[in-house]
Protein backbone atom coordinates (compact mmCIF):
# COMPACT_ATOMS: atom_id res chain seq x y z
CA UNK A 1 0.00 0.00 0.00
CA UNK A 2 1.19 3.63 -0.64
CA UNK A 3 2.65 5.64 1.98
CA UNK A 4 1.45 9.63 2.26
CA UNK A 5 2.75 11.62 5.11
CA UNK A 6 2.22 15.31 5.19
CA UNK A 7 4.64 17.73 6.40
CA UNK A 8 1.78 20.04 8.00
CA UNK A 9 0.73 17.51 11.25
CA UNK A 10 -3.07 17.62 10.53
CA UNK A 11 -3.07 16.29 7.45
CA UNK A 12 -0.59 13.65 8.19
CA UNK A 13 -2.95 12.75 10.96
CA UNK A 14 -5.95 12.73 8.77
CA UNK A 15 -4.18 10.82 6.20
CA UNK A 16 -2.84 8.57 8.84
CA UNK A 17 -6.67 7.80 10.18
CA UNK A 18 -7.16 6.93 6.18
CA UNK A 19 -4.64 4.45 6.03
CA UNK A 20 -5.93 2.65 9.31
CA UNK A 21 -9.48 2.26 7.42
CA UNK A 22 -7.39 0.05 4.34
CA UNK A 23 -8.96 -3.31 4.80
CA UNK A 24 -6.45 -6.52 5.50
CA UNK A 25 -7.10 -8.27 2.54
CA UNK A 26 -8.77 -6.15 -1.17
CA UNK A 27 -11.82 -7.28 -2.98
CA UNK A 28 -11.78 -4.97 -5.94
CA UNK A 29 -15.54 -3.34 -6.36
CA UNK A 30 -17.58 -0.03 -6.33
CA UNK A 31 -19.98 -0.75 -3.01
CA UNK A 32 -18.15 1.02 -0.51
CA UNK A 33 -17.14 3.68 -2.48
CA UNK A 34 -20.64 4.03 -3.47
CA UNK A 35 -21.67 3.79 0.07
CA UNK A 36 -19.92 6.22 1.00
CA UNK A 37 -20.25 8.77 -1.50
CA UNK A 38 -23.89 8.71 -1.30
CA UNK A 39 -23.43 9.57 2.19
CA UNK A 40 -21.58 12.85 0.63
CA UNK A 41 -24.47 13.80 -1.39
CA UNK A 42 -23.46 11.68 -4.51
CA UNK A 43 -20.89 14.67 -5.23
CA UNK A 44 -19.62 12.48 -8.60
CA UNK A 45 -23.21 12.84 -10.34
CA UNK A 46 -22.04 17.21 -9.83
CA UNK A 47 -18.97 17.17 -11.73
CA UNK A 48 -18.32 19.04 -15.28
CA UNK A 49 -17.38 17.21 -18.03
CA UNK A 50 -15.13 14.55 -17.45
CA UNK A 51 -12.71 13.26 -19.51
CA UNK A 52 -11.88 9.23 -18.13
CA UNK A 53 -8.28 7.81 -19.05
CA UNK A 54 -7.33 4.00 -17.93
CA UNK A 55 -3.88 2.03 -19.25
CA UNK A 56 -0.99 0.32 -18.74
CA UNK A 57 1.56 3.14 -19.35
CA UNK A 58 0.91 6.54 -20.34
CA UNK A 59 -2.70 7.36 -18.99
CA UNK A 60 -1.19 10.17 -16.80
CA UNK A 61 0.93 11.74 -19.72
CA UNK A 62 -2.24 11.39 -22.17
CA UNK A 63 -3.94 13.22 -19.05
CA UNK A 64 -1.41 16.41 -19.01
CA UNK A 65 -2.35 16.15 -22.32
CA UNK A 66 -5.56 16.65 -22.02
CA UNK A 67 -5.34 19.11 -19.28
CA UNK A 68 -2.99 21.42 -21.66
CA UNK A 69 -5.38 21.55 -24.21
CA UNK A 70 -8.29 22.23 -21.99
CA UNK A 71 -6.58 24.82 -20.55
CA UNK A 72 -5.20 26.16 -23.48
CA UNK A 73 -8.79 26.49 -24.69
CA UNK A 74 -9.32 29.40 -21.62
CA UNK A 75 -10.95 26.10 -19.19
CA UNK A 76 -10.66 25.85 -15.58
CA UNK A 77 -10.07 22.11 -14.96
CA UNK A 78 -9.83 19.63 -12.35
CA UNK A 79 -7.30 16.76 -12.74
CA UNK A 80 -7.60 13.35 -10.08
CA UNK A 81 -3.86 11.17 -10.86
CA UNK A 82 -2.12 8.64 -8.79
CA UNK A 83 -0.14 7.80 -7.25
CA UNK A 84 1.56 10.99 -5.98
CA UNK A 85 5.97 11.71 -5.79
CA UNK A 86 6.45 13.66 -2.88
CA UNK A 87 3.01 15.06 -1.57
CA UNK A 88 -0.22 13.27 -1.84
CA UNK A 89 -1.57 17.21 -2.87
CA UNK A 90 -0.35 16.28 -6.52
CA UNK A 91 -3.03 14.04 -6.59
CA UNK A 92 -5.86 16.52 -6.95
CA UNK A 93 -5.93 19.36 -9.21
CA UNK A 94 -8.27 22.40 -8.31
CA UNK A 95 -9.03 24.47 -11.25
CA UNK A 96 -5.61 24.60 -12.85
CA UNK A 97 -3.83 24.25 -9.03
CA UNK A 98 -2.69 21.63 -6.81
CA UNK A 99 -5.20 21.32 -3.84
CA UNK A 100 -3.61 23.29 -0.78
CA UNK A 101 -2.85 21.91 2.99
CA UNK A 102 -6.32 24.15 3.91
CA UNK A 103 -8.62 22.86 1.23
CA UNK A 104 -7.12 18.70 2.08
CA UNK A 105 -7.71 19.09 5.53
CA UNK A 106 -11.43 19.92 5.43
CA UNK A 107 -12.58 17.51 2.80
CA UNK A 108 -10.85 14.99 4.29
CA UNK A 109 -12.31 15.51 7.42
CA UNK A 110 -15.42 15.79 5.84
CA UNK A 111 -15.24 12.68 4.33
CA UNK A 112 -13.82 10.67 7.54
CA UNK A 113 -16.61 11.60 9.16
CA UNK A 114 -19.23 10.12 6.95
CA UNK A 115 -17.40 6.67 6.30
CA UNK A 116 -17.12 6.19 10.57
CA UNK A 117 -15.43 2.82 10.98
CA UNK A 118 -16.33 1.15 8.15
CA UNK A 119 -13.72 -0.59 6.26
CA UNK A 120 -12.51 1.44 3.30
CA UNK A 121 -9.21 0.93 0.64
CA UNK A 122 -7.18 4.25 1.02
CA UNK A 123 -7.82 4.52 -2.80
CA UNK A 124 -11.23 4.39 -2.62
CA UNK A 125 -11.55 6.64 0.41
CA UNK A 126 -9.47 9.25 -1.36
CA UNK A 127 -11.20 9.17 -4.54
CA UNK A 128 -14.10 10.23 -2.99
CA UNK A 129 -12.11 13.22 -1.49
CA UNK A 130 -10.92 13.94 -4.61
CA UNK A 131 -14.65 13.86 -6.36
CA UNK A 132 -16.15 16.10 -2.92
CA UNK A 133 -13.58 18.62 -3.72
CA UNK A 134 -14.21 18.87 -7.83
CA UNK A 135 -17.88 19.37 -7.04
CA UNK A 136 -17.61 22.08 -4.71
CA UNK A 137 -14.98 24.22 -6.47
CA UNK A 138 -16.54 25.52 -9.75
CA UNK A 139 -14.81 24.68 -12.69
CA UNK A 140 -15.10 23.80 -16.95
CA UNK A 141 -13.75 20.23 -16.82
CA UNK A 142 -12.35 17.22 -14.52
CA UNK A 143 -10.08 14.83 -16.06
CA UNK A 144 -9.80 12.03 -14.29
CA UNK A 145 -7.06 8.97 -14.61
CA UNK A 146 -7.75 5.55 -13.33
CA UNK A 147 -5.52 4.26 -10.73
CA UNK A 148 -5.76 -0.01 -11.82
CA UNK A 149 -7.65 -1.46 -14.11
CA UNK A 150 -10.83 0.05 -14.84
CA UNK A 151 -13.97 -2.12 -14.48
CA UNK A 152 -13.65 -2.24 -10.36
CA UNK A 153 -11.23 0.99 -10.24
CA UNK A 154 -12.67 3.59 -8.11
CA UNK A 155 -12.67 6.81 -10.31
CA UNK A 156 -15.49 4.22 -12.67
CA UNK A 157 -18.45 5.54 -10.52
CA UNK A 158 -17.84 8.63 -12.76
CA UNK A 159 -20.59 9.12 -16.10
CA UNK A 160 -17.82 10.94 -18.23
CA UNK A 161 -18.48 12.98 -21.80
CA UNK A 162 -15.23 10.68 -23.48
CA UNK A 163 -12.83 7.21 -22.61
CA UNK A 164 -9.62 6.66 -23.47
CA UNK A 165 -6.90 3.70 -23.40
CA UNK A 166 -3.35 4.11 -23.54
CA UNK A 167 -0.41 1.88 -24.16
CA UNK A 168 -1.50 -2.06 -22.42
CA UNK A 169 1.13 -4.56 -21.23
CA UNK A 170 1.35 -6.64 -18.34
CA UNK A 171 1.38 -5.11 -14.89
CA UNK A 172 -1.38 -6.13 -11.56
CA UNK A 173 -1.67 -9.18 -12.90
CA UNK A 174 -2.88 -10.28 -9.87
CA UNK A 175 -5.51 -8.47 -9.85
CA UNK A 176 -6.42 -7.63 -13.88
CA UNK A 177 -5.19 -11.01 -14.71
CA UNK A 178 -2.22 -12.90 -16.06
CA UNK A 179 -2.47 -12.46 -20.05
CA UNK A 180 -2.99 -9.15 -22.09
CA UNK A 181 -6.64 -10.31 -22.85
CA UNK A 182 -7.94 -10.26 -19.84
CA UNK A 183 -6.29 -6.68 -18.68
CA UNK A 184 -7.55 -5.57 -21.89
CA UNK A 185 -10.59 -6.50 -20.79
CA UNK A 186 -10.91 -4.99 -17.35
CA UNK A 187 -9.30 -1.91 -19.03
CA UNK A 188 -12.07 -1.52 -21.45
CA UNK A 189 -14.76 -1.76 -18.45
CA UNK A 190 -14.98 2.08 -18.17
CA UNK A 191 -16.60 2.50 -21.46
CA UNK A 192 -20.54 3.71 -20.91
CA UNK A 193 -23.56 4.05 -22.79
CA UNK A 194 -23.48 6.20 -25.43
CA UNK A 195 -19.93 7.55 -24.33
CA UNK A 196 -17.17 7.72 -26.95
CA UNK A 197 -14.13 5.23 -26.08
CA UNK A 198 -10.70 6.26 -27.87
CA UNK A 199 -8.44 3.91 -27.64
CA UNK A 200 -4.41 3.75 -28.48
CA UNK A 201 -3.19 1.18 -31.43
CA UNK A 202 -3.12 -2.40 -30.44
CA UNK A 203 -2.73 -5.84 -31.99
CA UNK A 204 -6.00 -7.20 -33.58
CA UNK A 205 -7.10 -9.36 -30.85
CA UNK A 206 -6.76 -7.21 -28.42
CA UNK A 207 -8.66 -4.53 -30.48
CA UNK A 208 -11.10 -6.81 -30.61
CA UNK A 209 -11.29 -8.01 -27.01
CA UNK A 210 -11.68 -3.82 -26.16
CA UNK A 211 -14.50 -3.75 -29.19
CA UNK A 212 -16.39 -6.36 -27.56
CA UNK A 213 -16.43 -4.88 -24.56
CA UNK A 214 -17.30 -1.48 -25.57
CA UNK A 215 -19.78 -3.15 -27.85
CA UNK A 216 -21.97 -5.01 -24.86
CA UNK A 217 -21.63 -1.16 -22.97
CA UNK A 218 -23.10 0.30 -25.94
CA UNK A 219 -19.87 2.85 -26.28
CA UNK A 220 -18.70 4.12 -29.19
CA UNK A 221 -15.50 2.49 -30.17
CA UNK A 222 -12.77 4.93 -31.89
CA UNK A 223 -9.97 2.67 -32.59
CA UNK A 224 -6.36 4.06 -34.04
CA UNK A 225 -5.30 3.14 -37.28
CA UNK A 226 -9.48 1.86 -38.31
CA UNK A 227 -11.17 5.39 -37.11
CA UNK A 228 -8.14 7.96 -36.19
CA UNK A 229 -4.59 7.85 -36.73
CA UNK A 230 -1.55 10.30 -36.25
CA UNK A 231 1.92 10.15 -38.19
CA UNK A 232 4.66 12.03 -37.79
CA UNK A 233 6.37 13.82 -41.04
CA UNK A 234 7.70 16.95 -41.95
CA UNK A 235 8.36 18.11 -38.39
CA UNK A 236 4.84 17.62 -37.13
CA UNK A 237 2.62 15.20 -36.07
CA UNK A 238 -0.06 14.93 -37.88
CA UNK A 239 -3.37 13.53 -37.01
CA UNK A 240 -6.83 12.56 -38.75
CA UNK A 241 -9.78 11.33 -37.89
CA UNK A 242 -14.10 11.83 -39.09
CA UNK A 243 -13.75 15.57 -38.44
CA UNK A 244 -10.49 16.11 -40.17
CA UNK A 245 -6.92 16.64 -40.08
CA UNK A 246 -4.61 18.88 -37.87
CA UNK A 247 -1.09 19.48 -38.04
CA UNK A 248 0.41 19.46 -34.40
CA UNK A 249 4.18 20.61 -33.26
CA UNK A 250 6.06 17.58 -31.97
CA UNK A 251 5.43 16.98 -27.78
CA UNK A 252 7.73 19.23 -25.70
CA UNK A 253 7.80 15.57 -23.33
CA UNK A 254 10.46 13.84 -24.86
CA UNK A 255 10.22 10.13 -25.86
CA UNK A 256 8.58 8.95 -29.01
CA UNK A 257 6.08 6.95 -26.52
CA UNK A 258 4.84 10.31 -25.97
CA UNK A 259 3.84 10.70 -29.55
CA UNK A 260 1.49 8.10 -28.74
CA UNK A 261 0.21 9.77 -25.91
CA UNK A 262 -0.43 13.29 -27.03
CA UNK A 263 -2.03 11.54 -30.23
CA UNK A 264 -4.52 9.85 -27.97
CA UNK A 265 -5.44 12.69 -25.95
CA UNK A 266 -5.90 15.11 -29.19
CA UNK A 267 -7.99 12.30 -30.50
CA UNK A 268 -10.42 12.30 -26.88
CA UNK A 269 -10.47 15.82 -27.49
CA UNK A 270 -11.63 15.72 -31.04
CA UNK A 271 -14.32 12.92 -30.22
CA UNK A 272 -16.22 14.43 -27.68
CA UNK A 273 -18.79 17.72 -28.05
CA UNK A 274 -19.49 18.75 -24.14
CA UNK A 275 -16.29 20.74 -24.44
CA UNK A 276 -15.01 22.16 -27.46
CA UNK A 277 -11.17 22.40 -27.77
CA UNK A 278 -10.04 24.28 -31.02
CA UNK A 279 -7.07 23.20 -33.38
CA UNK A 280 -5.19 26.05 -31.59
CA UNK A 281 -5.45 24.40 -28.21
CA UNK A 282 -4.77 21.32 -29.40
CA UNK A 283 -1.62 22.64 -30.86
CA UNK A 284 -0.60 24.46 -27.92
CA UNK A 285 -1.21 21.26 -25.63
CA UNK A 286 1.93 20.10 -27.04
CA UNK A 287 4.14 22.67 -25.62
CA UNK A 288 2.03 23.35 -22.60
CA UNK A 289 1.50 19.71 -20.99
CA UNK A 290 3.71 18.84 -18.00
CA UNK A 291 4.07 15.86 -16.26
CA UNK A 292 6.90 15.00 -13.70
CA UNK A 293 9.40 12.08 -13.74
CA UNK A 294 8.63 10.89 -16.98
CA UNK A 295 11.72 11.31 -18.22
CA UNK A 296 12.74 14.28 -17.13
CA UNK A 297 15.50 15.47 -16.80
CA UNK A 298 16.69 17.39 -13.41
CA UNK A 299 17.76 20.98 -13.14
CA UNK A 300 20.63 22.27 -10.74
CA UNK A 301 20.34 20.83 -7.02
CA UNK A 302 21.35 18.72 -4.32
CA UNK A 303 21.62 15.50 -5.79
CA UNK A 304 22.67 16.66 -9.54
CA UNK A 305 25.89 17.97 -7.46
CA UNK A 306 27.22 15.23 -6.60
CA UNK A 307 27.79 13.93 -10.17
CA UNK A 308 31.05 15.50 -11.86
CA UNK A 309 29.97 18.37 -14.04
CA UNK A 310 29.02 18.12 -17.70
CA UNK A 311 27.09 14.82 -16.96
CA UNK A 312 22.86 13.71 -17.45
CA UNK A 313 20.62 13.07 -14.85
CA UNK A 314 17.01 12.20 -15.48
CA UNK A 315 13.98 10.23 -13.51
CA UNK A 316 11.49 8.16 -15.23
CA UNK A 317 9.11 6.79 -13.03
CA UNK A 318 8.44 3.65 -15.58
CA UNK A 319 7.96 0.35 -13.49
CA UNK A 320 7.02 -2.84 -15.97
CA UNK A 321 8.58 -3.89 -19.19
CA UNK A 322 6.45 -1.87 -21.63
CA UNK A 323 7.49 1.30 -19.90
CA UNK A 324 11.64 -0.12 -19.59
CA UNK A 325 11.17 -0.58 -23.87
CA UNK A 326 10.54 3.18 -24.06
CA UNK A 327 12.43 4.27 -21.87
CA UNK A 328 15.21 2.32 -23.56
CA UNK A 329 14.29 3.44 -26.39
CA UNK A 330 14.56 6.92 -25.59
CA UNK A 331 18.19 6.40 -25.25
CA UNK A 332 18.40 4.80 -27.80
CA UNK A 333 21.06 7.15 -29.75
CA UNK A 334 23.18 7.78 -26.89
CA UNK A 335 26.86 6.17 -27.80
CA UNK A 336 28.11 4.10 -24.88
CA UNK A 337 31.36 4.64 -25.63
CA UNK A 338 31.55 8.98 -25.50
CA UNK A 339 29.08 8.90 -22.30
CA UNK A 340 28.99 6.10 -20.02
CA UNK A 341 24.80 5.69 -19.12
CA UNK A 342 23.80 3.94 -15.23
CA UNK A 343 20.97 2.88 -14.17
CA UNK A 344 19.49 3.83 -11.01
CA UNK A 345 17.02 1.53 -10.09
CA UNK A 346 14.54 0.78 -7.33
CA UNK A 347 11.37 -1.20 -7.87
CA UNK A 348 8.62 -2.23 -5.45
CA UNK A 349 8.30 -6.33 -4.53
CA UNK A 350 5.34 -6.80 -6.78
CA UNK A 351 7.21 -5.94 -10.26
CA UNK A 352 9.24 -7.73 -12.64
CA UNK A 353 12.60 -6.59 -12.56
CA UNK A 354 14.00 -9.44 -14.68
CA UNK A 355 11.57 -8.33 -17.88
CA UNK A 356 12.58 -4.53 -16.91
CA UNK A 357 16.34 -4.86 -17.02
CA UNK A 358 15.97 -6.72 -20.39
CA UNK A 359 15.39 -3.95 -22.57
CA UNK A 360 18.45 -2.08 -21.70
CA UNK A 361 20.85 -5.01 -22.40
CA UNK A 362 23.63 -3.67 -24.64
CA UNK A 363 22.50 0.16 -23.78
CA UNK A 364 23.99 0.26 -20.33
CA UNK A 365 26.95 0.60 -18.09
CA UNK A 366 25.94 -0.26 -15.01
CA UNK A 367 23.24 -1.10 -12.35
CA UNK A 368 23.01 0.07 -9.01
CA UNK A 369 20.26 -1.28 -7.37
CA UNK A 370 18.32 1.06 -4.33
CA UNK A 371 15.58 0.50 -1.99
CA UNK A 372 12.54 2.74 -2.76
CA UNK A 373 12.31 4.34 0.86
CA UNK A 374 9.03 3.42 2.26
CA UNK A 375 8.17 0.68 0.48
CA UNK A 376 8.48 -2.64 0.12
CA UNK A 377 10.69 -3.37 -2.55
CA UNK A 378 13.05 -6.37 -4.30
CA UNK A 379 15.94 -6.31 -2.26
CA UNK A 380 19.61 -5.15 -4.14
CA UNK A 381 20.74 -8.73 -4.41
CA UNK A 382 17.40 -9.55 -6.82
CA UNK A 383 17.67 -6.57 -8.67
CA UNK A 384 21.42 -7.04 -9.24
CA UNK A 385 20.22 -10.95 -10.19
CA UNK A 386 18.13 -9.57 -12.68
CA UNK A 387 20.78 -7.07 -13.80
CA UNK A 388 23.12 -9.95 -14.56
CA UNK A 389 20.58 -12.22 -16.79
CA UNK A 390 20.29 -8.86 -19.35
CA UNK A 391 24.10 -9.21 -19.20
CA UNK A 392 24.41 -5.67 -17.65
CA UNK A 393 26.88 -5.27 -14.16
CA UNK A 394 25.16 -4.38 -10.95
CA UNK A 395 26.04 -3.22 -8.03
CA UNK A 396 23.83 -3.02 -4.70
CA UNK A 397 23.73 0.91 -3.13
CA UNK A 398 22.02 1.83 -0.07
CA UNK A 399 20.25 4.87 -1.77
CA UNK A 400 20.06 7.14 -4.15
CA UNK A 401 22.33 9.71 -3.05
CA UNK A 402 24.72 6.77 -1.99
CA UNK A 403 24.94 5.18 -5.90
CA UNK A 404 25.61 9.18 -7.09
CA UNK A 405 28.63 9.12 -4.96
CA UNK A 406 29.67 5.77 -5.99
CA UNK A 407 29.46 7.11 -9.76
CA UNK A 408 31.52 9.95 -9.69
CA UNK A 409 33.83 8.42 -7.73
CA UNK A 410 34.30 6.27 -10.85
CA UNK A 411 33.87 8.66 -12.99
CA UNK A 412 35.69 9.79 -16.27
CA UNK A 413 35.74 13.58 -16.37
CA UNK A 414 36.31 13.86 -19.93
CA UNK A 415 32.91 11.28 -20.16
CA UNK A 416 30.89 12.54 -17.85
CA UNK A 417 27.93 9.96 -17.29
CA UNK A 418 24.54 10.34 -18.06
CA UNK A 419 22.40 8.61 -14.98
CA UNK A 420 19.03 7.52 -15.01
CA UNK A 421 16.87 7.00 -11.47
CA UNK A 422 14.11 4.72 -12.40
CA UNK A 423 11.70 1.45 -11.78
CA UNK A 424 9.58 2.77 -9.86
CA UNK A 425 7.78 5.79 -9.29
CA UNK A 426 8.04 6.19 -5.64
CA UNK A 427 11.73 6.10 -6.33
CA UNK A 428 11.44 8.80 -8.85
CA UNK A 429 9.41 11.24 -6.43
CA UNK A 430 12.26 10.71 -4.04
CA UNK A 431 15.07 12.06 -6.22
CA UNK A 432 12.94 14.73 -7.23
CA UNK A 433 12.51 15.71 -3.60
CA UNK A 434 16.28 15.31 -3.18
CA UNK A 435 16.89 17.31 -5.93
CA UNK A 436 14.50 20.00 -4.44
CA UNK A 437 12.20 19.82 -7.35
CA UNK A 438 9.29 18.33 -5.69
CA UNK A 439 6.10 19.13 -8.52
CA UNK A 440 3.75 22.42 -8.53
Amino acid sequence: MEAARSDNPVLDALLAAAFRLHPATIDLGLARLERLLARLGNPHKKLPPVFHVAGTNGKGSTCAFLRAGLEASGRRVHVYTSPHLVRFNERIRLGGSLIDDQALIETLRDVLDANGEARITFFELTTAVALLAFARTPADACVVEVGMGGRLDATNVVQPVVTGIAALGLDHQQWLGSSILSIAEEKAGIAKRGVPMVVARYPRTVTARVAEVAGLAGARLFARGDDWDAAVYEGALHLKDAAGKVALPLPRLPGAHQLDNAALAVAMLRAQQAVPVPEAAQRAAMGWAEWPARLQRLDAGPLVARLPSGSETWVDGGHNPHAARAIADAFRAHPLAERPFYLVVGMLATKDAAGFFKPFSGRATAVYAVPVPGHAAHPGDALVAGAREAGLPGIVAGGVAEAFTAIARGADRARPPVVLVTGSLHLAGAALAANGQAPT
